[in-house]
């Protein structure tokens, strides 16, 4: 590809570019560019969402750039007020740590491990805070040239002042650790979510006050989850997780609307749209399910959920390899759905049994019924199913 068609590969998607001209000179100077990509490990997994911007950094490295993926080892303790209505509850560093070695096993998914640079950035932030404290002078001059009403200006704290809710001074710092991690790993360029343009531009300012050539930004857009409405979240339900099966995955994605489906196409993959637009819309459906969960699974587990979907949903068969659970003793439904593994919790299962969401042998559902152990086929959604035998 030439200049030009590099740039608009690279730019395929983005919502924000500072700055598109900054961009391209970077691209073009012919040098091996640092491309920074951080995430706080405030949770166990990743989900598709994630991989928006994990499938944009891995496009760098096909053009034989650096990733610099940063696990904010310290930073998740803080907690990133990006979006959020309230403080968030601080992490231990337990927690964290476990979170962090999901978080890099998982972005080798998408990422090309000889090509990822990975950094904690507590190596470079918890020195701000020992004592003595051999950083402590360069966050001191930082700290002193960056203003309230700068950070005043972020949409979710003007929100927060405007409801009276409380904002922490750790949160009002956040956005400068995040920025002294650029200047730490001398970044060239930041990907991030559009949620995240305040912390990334603060890096070109922190870089700026640090003597160094300011990173292009680039932020993308935040993934619809498979409800059609809010952004992608395991806290709503409306995730495709990274260690989802084969089958979860694909059925998962078989989910989505038809409109949905293009942005899906737009932003974790590299095809056409205007070629997929002229197919069918349920075999670019069943596509962009076989093309997502080959990526994480190979392309023979991916044709065996394709295989399983079909012979499911499309022949409305049951699957011919449900897992066996037996039933020994009488008991409400929504017992004998957690037992099973078909639901987290008790709530959650009186919830999905109100949604209509289960089936014995086909049949909806209504209530949480008594249950009288039995051999039944007991399904959950789409997508799960149990064999049930009685003791």
């Amino acid at each position: 590809m030439n200049k030009d068609e590099i740039l608009n590969d690279i730019l395929r998607g983005a919502v924000d570019v500072v700055s598109r001209e900054d961009l391209a000179k970077k691209l073009a100077s012919g040098k091996k560019l640092r491309v920074k990509f951080g995430a706080d490990p405030s949770s166990p997994d990743l989900h598709i969402g994630h991989s928006v911007v994990l499938t944009k950094l891995r496009q760098f490295q096909d053009l034989g750039h650096t990733a610099v993926l940063i696990i904010g080892d310290f930073t998740a303790q803080v907690g990133d007020p990006s979006g959020k209505d309230t403080t968030r509850p601080v992490l231990d560093h337990e927690t964290v740590a476990n979170n962090a070695r999901t978080y890099t096993d998982q972005a080798f998914k998408v990422l090309d491990r000889d090509k990822t640079e990975i950094r904690f950035n507590s190596e470079w932030l918890k020195p701000f805070f020992a004592s003595p404290a051999a950083g402590v002078s360069d966050f001191v001059n930082i700290a002193k040239s960056v203003t309230i009403s700068q950070l005043l200006e972020r949409e979710d704290f003007r929100a927060r002042m405007k409801a009276e809710a409380p904002i922490s001074l750790l949160e009002i710092l956040y956005p400068i650790f995040q920025g002294y991690d650029s200047v730490a790993v001398k970044a060239d360029v930041e990907l991030g979510g559009q949620d995240q343009i305040f912390n990334l531009l603060m890096g070109r300012n922190i870089q700026k006050l640090s003597g160094q050539e300011p990173q292009a930004v680039m932020t993308m857009p935040l993934l619809v989850g498979t409800d059609g409405e809010k952004k992608m979240s395991k806290s709503y339900g409306n995730y495709v997780g990274l260690n989802d099966l084969p089958n979860d995955m694909f059925g998962k994605l078989m989910s989505l609307s038809d409109a949905l489906m293009y942005s899906y196409y737009e932003l974790l993959t590299s095809e056409d749209l205007a070629a997929v637009k002229a197919e069918h819309p349920m075999e670019a459906k069943k596509k962009l399910a076989g093309l997502i969960t080959a990526r994480f699974h190979g392309a023979e587990q991916a044709a065996v959920a394709r295989a399983h979907f079909e012979q499911v949903f499309s022949r409305k068969e049951l699957p011919e390899d449900m897992e066996i659970y037996r039933a020994e003793k009488a008991g409400k439904l929504s017992y004998l759905m957690v037992s099973a593994g078909l639901a987290k919790g008790m709530n959650e299962a009186r919830r999905l049994i109100e949604q209509g969401a289960v089936r014995i042998d086909g049949e909806k559902v209504a209530e949480d019924i008594h249950f009288e152990p039995r051999s039944c086929v007991l399904q959950v959604g789409r997508r799960q199913f149990r064999k049930i035998e009685g003791a």
